[in-house]
């Protein structure tokens, strides 16, 4: 009998070996995330995403998650194959892809631009985009706010003559608050909490968003390449499942979520509240639409990137006519 045992044991050994199913084989799958700027709130879903195991529970082991120095650096490195995914401002993205650079978005995080102008209310209110008119503006001469800020100026009939113009570097918030610009460009889910907390808390900010001027757009998301669609679909699909996981996770518990990313980033161990405060401000203003209440967090629609799109070329930020297709991909979002 025990004979018989060993042999049954050593052929179905051999019969998994045969197929492949060895311990290296079974091993998750290693990844590396490259995030668009340091930690913020929104990048909450990769180290909730780790902490509670929604990854490890879909065979993925986020090796490294990488601060990064802007949304195009970020697309060029999971283009150039540098990191696996990435996180940042979809807009730049289309922009990115007009300029060969192959990344694919999979998820959008801000169903609306998150993007504003923002003032010290003590100083300039505004109320609307003419208020700009003979002000002095601070902006980072690159990257995602500019890209915005020609669109913005774009939609409602202004042009940088109109205003004068300083380059400012982060924190961007340092030179409003020293009085050295009267607005900055900014996100509301990144800039502003800690901004309003140093400016003298609720009301102290004056903001006009993007999405409300003309700006209508998607806001940062989740992005890959597309040698990794194309070689490890089934690594992309398991990703995408473990990240909306932990999605839901982070609206749900945003408070949680919050001390996770202070305990895991470095740095962050007293930056708890700022990072609640930046998924606070994402829940109430951008994490939902009425496609995610229909398909979930991060869903993403042809006909809304059509719409990002069209603002983009319209506005003339975008010199290369695109397609839907050409930018993002919505078969990794289904829920089995």
């Amino acid at each position: 009998m025990l004979r018989r045992s060993f042999i049954k044991v050593a052929t179905l050994a051999a019969f998994a070996g045969a197929l492949g199913f060895s311990g290296a084989a079974l091993a998750a799958d290693k990844v590396n995330v490259q995030l668009d700027w340091v930690v913020r709130g929104n990048h909450a879903m990769f180290f909730v995403g780790k902490e509670k195991g929604f990854f490890a529970k879909n065979d993925i082991d986020v090796a490294e998650i990488r601060k990064g120095s802007g949304s195009p650096d970020a697309m060029r490195l999971v283009g150039n194959e540098n990191a696996d995914f990435g996180f940042g401002d979809l807009p730049t993205l289309a922009v990115a892809r007009s300029q060969n650079v192959p990344v694919v978005a999979v998820a959008a995080v801000n169903q609306h631009s998150p993007l504003g102008i923002i003032s010290l209310a003590k100083t300039v209110k505004l109320t609307k985009p003419a208020d700009l008119k003979g002000l002095t503006i601070g902006i980072h001469p690159a990257g995602s706010t500019y890209l915005f800020f020609k669109g913005f100026l774009a939609a409602n009939g202004l042009t940088e003559k109109d205003m004068t113009l300083n380059s400012v570097s982060p924190p961007y918030e340092s030179y409003l608050l020293l009085g050295r610009v009267q607005t900055v460009v900014g996100y509301v889910d990144a800039e502003v909490p800690e901004l309003e907390a140093k400016a003298g808390g609720p009301g102290s900010l004056s903001i006009m968003m993007g999405a409300d001027h003309g700006w209508k757009a998607y806001g940062s998301g989740l992005f890959t390449s597309e040698k990794m669609i194309k070689d490890k679909p089934d690594v992309v699909a398991r990703f995408v499942k473990a990240y909306r996981e932990a999605f839901d996770y982070v609206a749900a518990h945003p408070e949680e979520a919050a001390e996770i990313t202070a305990k895991a980033a470095p740095g962050y161990a007293d930056k708890k509240d700022v990072l609640l405060a930046q998924i606070n401000a994402d829940i109430a203003s951008t994490f939902t639409s009425s496609d995610t209440k229909e398909h979930g967090l991060g869903w993403m629609t042809k006909t809304q990137w059509e719409e990002t799109l069209k603002t983009l070329t319209d506005q003339g930020v975008l010199k290369t006519a695109l397609s839907a297709d050409d930018v993002f991909t919505d078969k990794f979002l289904a829920k089995e």
